[in-house]
C-alpha cells in the first residue's frame, strides 16, 4: 500500500499567504474597495497597522477610520510603536478629554480638532463620526476602515467622498451596528441606513475582492472549532495554537465546591458550564450574580498561572486578565457590586457590546437566556453570544439556569421574513443550540 501524505496545517504560513494577498489587492488592485473578513483574534489591528505602513512607505498618504475613540488611540499607539519616525495625525473632537493622554508623549503624533492642521501627514486617524464633519479637503487616495462590520452604512455614506479607494477590515460574526431608532421601515431597501457598511457595500458592488483571515491567534485549540462552527460556518478558521500549547494551572487545590469544580473543568478543557436550578428570575438574578462573583473570587484565590506560546514561564492569572460578560448593563452593575463585596475591584465587567474587540485569559459569562421566561430577538442575537464566547485565550466559564435548551425549543424564531433582507445564518436560535450542546459536555450542577 502507498502511504498518502497528509498536508500539515501551518497557521503562520496560512496567515502570511492571506495577508500577502490582501496587501497585493490593496496596493496594486484597481477596485475601489477590498473587504477582509476576520474571525475573533485573527489580527485585524495588526493587518490595519501593516497596511497603513505599507501604503505610507509607498508614498500614498491615507486616512484611517475607526468606530470609537479607544480604537483610534490604540491604532495610533500601534503605529507609533511600529514606525517611530512616521508622522501620524490624530484628528479628535473638541471635547475636554478627546484622546488618550499617552499620545502626548509621542513627538511624531500631531493632534488637532481640525483636519486642515494635519494636512500633508502620511497617516491621519479618527473616528467615523469625526470624519463625517470634515469638509473642503482634497480626497485621500486611500482609506482603511477598521471594524467595518460595526459601521452603519449611513456613516460610510457620510465619509465616502473623502477617499478614492478603501480597505474594509472587520469581523462579520460580531454584533450588528447600533442604532437608537427603529429601522424596520428601511428593511430590505438597498439604501437601508442601519445596515452594516460592508453588507451595503457588497450589495451594490458584488465584484469587490473579498478575503478572510484564516487563523485566530486568540482562541485556543479548544475554542476555535466551536466558535468557527457555530458562528462562522461559511468562513471557517483554525486556532494558531495546538492542544497543549497553552495551560492553566492553579496552586491551590479544589475544595470540591461547584465553583472549584467548574474552574478545574474549564482549566482542563477550555470550557465550563456552571448550571443553577431551573427558575424564572429577575434579570439581575441574585443567585446567578453571586455564582459569577464566587467563580471570579476563587479564580484569584487559587493562584492561577497561564502558560502559553507568548512566554516560556507561567504568568500569574491576575484580576486584569479576567473579564465578566453580560447581556445587560444592570446585570454588569450587579456583578460589580457583588465582586466589590468580595474584595474584587480590578476585574473587567461589562456587556458584550463593550467587550467587543478585547482579549483576556479567562472569561466568565452570564448566559443571556439564563432565568428568562422567553427568548427575545435581543437575547438570541448571534453576535452577542459570539462576542461573549470568543474573548478568552485559555478558558471560558458560562453560568446559567437549567432549562435554556427547553426554552429555545418553546420559543422558535418568529421574526417576520422581509423581502430583500438577507437571512442571517446561523441564526441565534441555532447558534445557541450548538454552543449549549458543546457546553453540556462540561457541565457542573450547583445548588447555591
Amino acid at each position: 500500500m502507498t502511504a498518502v501524505a497528509t498536508a500539515v496545517f501551518d497557521p503562520g504560513a496560512e496567515a502570511a499567504r492571506a495577508t500577502d494577498a490582501i496587501l497585493h489587492d490593496t496596493l496594486h488592485g484597481t477596485d475601489r474597495g477590498v473587504v477582509v473578513d476576520s474571525p475573533p483574534g485573527a489580527g485585524k489591528s495588526t493587518l490595519v497597522v501593516r497596511a497603513a505602513l505599507e501604503l505610507a512607505s509607498a508614498g500614498r498618504p491615507l486616512m484611517v477610520i475607526a468606530q470609537t475613540n479607544a480604537q483610534v488611540d490604540d491604532l495610533v499607539l500601534r503605529l507609533a510603536e511600529k514606525a517611530p519616525d512616521l508622522p501620524v495625525g490624530r484628528l479628535h473632537s473638541s471635547d475636554s478629554d478627546p484622546y488618550d493622554k499617552a499620545l502626548d508623549g509621542l513627538d511624531q503624533v500631531r493632534k488637532s480638532a481640525k483636519a486642515a492642521d494635519l494636512a500633508g501627514l502620511d497617516v491621519v486617524v479618527s473616528t467615523a463620526a469625526k470624519w463625517a464633519h470634515v469638509k473642503g479637503v482634497e480626497p485621500w487616495r486611500h482609506a482603511i476602515v477598521d471594524e467595518a462590520y460595526q459601521m452603519r452604512s449611513d456613516a460610510l455614506l457620510a465619509v465616502a467622498g473623502l477617499f478614492e479607494r478603501a480597505l474594509f477590515v472587520g469581523d462579520p460574526g460580531q454584533l450588528d451596528p447600533f442604532a437608537i431608532v427603529g429601522s424596520e421601515q428601511w428593511a430590505g431597501l438597498s439604501y437601508d441606513p442601519s445596515a452594516s457598511a460592508v453588507s451595503t457595500l457588497l450589495a451594490h458592488n458584488p465584484h469587490l475582492p473579498q478575503h478572510r483571515l484564516p487563523v485566530s491567534w486568540r482562541l485556543p485549540a479548544s475554542a476555535a472549532p466551536l466558535v468557527s462552527g457555530a458562528f462562522y460556518p461559511y468562513t471557517p478558521f483554525r486556532s494558531g495554537t495546538g492542544h497543549g500549547d497553552r495551560r492553566l494551572d492553579f496552586g491551590v487545590p479544589s475544595d470540591g465546591s461547584g465553583t472549584d469544580r467548574v474552574i478545574d473543568e474549564a482549566a482542563a478543557s477550555g470550557w465550563g458550564l456552571l448550571e443553577l436550578p431551573a427558575r424564572n428570575t429577575p434579570r439581575t438574578d441574585p443567585e446567578a450574580v453571586h455564582a459569577v462573583a464566587a467563580v471570579v473570587r476563587r479564580l484569584l484565590d487559587r493562584g492561577g498561572a497561564a502558560t502559553s506560546e507568548r512566554a516560556p514561564d507561567p504568568v500569574p492569572l491576575t484580576a486584569e486578565r479576567i473579564a465578566v460578560g453580560t447581556a445587560h448593563r444592570d446585570q454588569a452593575a450587579a456583578v460589580r457590586a457583588a465582586l466589590a463585596g468580595l474584595g474584587v475591584t480590578d476585574v473587567t465587567v461589562d456587556t458584550a457590546n463593550r467587550l467587543q474587540g478585547r482579549e483576556f485569559d479567562v472569561t466568565v459569562v452570564l448566559h443571556p437566556l439564563s432565568g428568562r421566561p422567553d427568548a427575545t430577538a435581543f437575547h438570541l442575537e448571534t453576535g452577542r453570544l459570539c462576542v461573549l464566547a470568543s474573548r478568552h485565550r485559555h478558558a471560558c466559564i458560562v453560568i446559567c439556569r437549567e432549562g435554556i435548551t427547553e426554552l429555545l425549543d418553546d420559543h422558535p424564531s418568529t421574526e417576520p421574513v422581509q423581502l430583500g433582507v438577507t437571512v442571517k445564518f446561523p441564526d441565534g436560535w441555532e447558534a445557541n443550540h450548538a454552543v449549549l450542546s458543546h457546553l453540556a459536555e462540561h457541565r457542573v450542577a450547583w445548588r447555591p
